[in-house]
């Protein structure tokens, strides 16, 4: 399984939910940044994605961006295939 790394903060239900579907997806580990305690995370994050908002998910090498970004990737099918790698 790829390598999966969010963005995140303490208070943010969309990282909870996003994080819900990965572990439901069979992802044991998750590798956390918070952006909310680093804000030299939160500039890197800003710059490599170009978005402001948690959280911002990366399987392997590949984007996929925020909560619903994620659940639309699963819903057309998508997510099975870049966690399985």
């Amino acid at each position: 399984m790829p390598r999966v790394l969010m963005y995140t903060s303490a208070v943010c239900p969309y990282c909870a939910r996003a994080e819900q579907l990965l572990r439901r997806k069979g992802v044991e580990n998750i590798e956390k940044i918070r952006v909310d305690t680093n804000p030299v995370r939160r500039q890197e994050m800003m710059e490599i994605t170009g978005q402001r908002t948690v959280p911002q998910i990366f399987i392997g090498e590949t984007h996929v961006g925020g909560c619903d970004d994620l659940y639309a990737l699963d819903h057309a099918g998508g997510l099975d295939p870049l966690l399985n790698g």
